[in-house]
């Protein structure tokens, strides 16, 4: 049984989301703002990304100045939202269409884009372009895993659920306003059908829901045991000169945080490093103190950072190295990522 589009457009009517990237009703989705929200809030929240995405919008306006910014200035303006790599084909997406002139109005052509797979494609095709198709984000999925009452697992069971979610678009009421209707499959998840406790006594999809059916609806969508994350280890020399300034470098172009920009240090191991084994890898020789040590939980592992500190007169004894030196009032401006972020702070707190 496909559920009611109409019921779940008029409860959209009546609770959709107030998002500054969402057009009001009546009003056409614009590509850009779209796109640029559905990049943001992959793997990230509502209530984190909303910030970043004002302040991204205000200082990138359209898809020509975030093509024409550096790299550098657009992982500075990213930096604190993870997953870095984001950042990185957003500005070659932005390139791409630019001189395309404007984003394609298909799911093949958007897909064909940088950074733009399957679920943002259909995104921004349904959202921005009235195509009738259906993006499968972790919202749908679990209403699609619920309506069904779906027993395989996931990540398993992603096939079935895409398949499923598909279906949801068979009742002709949703190809009548299909931006409204993608629109109100995330607020239905994000608002009612919640991965705990789902309010689903206001759910305009109650009736046909077979998780609602059998009482069993926070069952749904079943998981796979967790593995345990492997653990990672480091230390990071924060050294300030005389000036106050703070000597940073780049990390390398491809890998992870590629092009970010971050303290010098040791490689992330498996095995924790001695203090004495720490400091024969610092940059220079000097009277390093020991400043604490911090956690950062990445997607595949979790690293922990031993961090270092000292202070030189200059940084003339750097000159064969990598990096650069960074007046304490534009570290703001650098691409820092979180766990550099943690590492500064604890080092300026010791």
């Amino acid at each position: 049984m496909t559920p009611s589009a109409s019921a779940l457009l008029d409860w959209y009517a009546l609770q959709r989301r107030v998002l500054p990237w969402r057009a009001l009703p009546g009003q056409n989705a614009d590509p850009y703002s779209v796109w640029l929200s559905e990049i943001m809030l992959q793997q990230t929240t509502v209530v984190t990304v909303m910030p970043y995405y004002m302040r991204f919008l205000k200082r990138y306006p359209t898809v020509q100045d975030l093509a024409a910014a550096p790299l550098q200035d657009v992982l500075a303006a990213w930096a604190g939202l993870g997953y870095y790599s984001r950042a990185r084909n957003l500005h070659a997406c932005a390139t791409v269409v630019a001189e395309m002139g404007a984003f394609p109005q298909d799911v093949a052509g958007l897909q064909a884009l940088p950074g733009i797979g399957a679920y943002t494609a259909r995104a921004v095709a349904a959202i921005a372009f009235g195509l009738p198709v259906v993006p499968v984000d972790g919202n749908v999925e679990r209403i699609t895993a619920r309506l069904h009452a779906v027993d395989d697992p996931l990540p398993k069971a992603r096939r079935t659920l895409d398949a499923l979610a598909t279906r949801l678009n068979d009742d002709p009421a949703a190809h009548e306003a299909p931006s409204d209707f993608a629109q109100a499959l995330f607020d239905l998840g994000a608002t009612l059908c919640t991965p705990r406790r789902p309010s689903c006594l206001m759910c305009p999809w109650r009736d046909c829901c077979k998780a609602h059916a059998l009482g069993m609806a926070e069952r749904f969508p079943v998981k796979a045991p967790r593995k345990i994350k492997p653990q990672r280890y480091g230390a990071v020399f924060h050294l300030r000169d005389a000036q106050g300034r703070v000597w940073l470098r780049h990390r390398p172009d491809t890998g992870l945080l590629a092009g970010m920009t971050e303290l010098p240090g040791t490689h992330w191991g498996d095995e924790a490093l001695s203090i004495e084994s720490a400091l024969n890898q610092a940059p220079i020789e000097a009277s390093w103190a020991v400043s604490g040590q911090i956690r950062h939980i990445f997607t595949h592992f979790t690293l922990t950072l031993s961090v270092f500190a000292a202070q030189v007169p200059d940084f003339g004894s750097l000159h064969n190295q990598a990096g650069f030196a960074c007046p304490p009032g534009l570290l703001v401006k650098q691409a820092l990522p979180s766990v550099m972020l943690k590492c500064l702070a604890l080092a300026d707190r010791s």
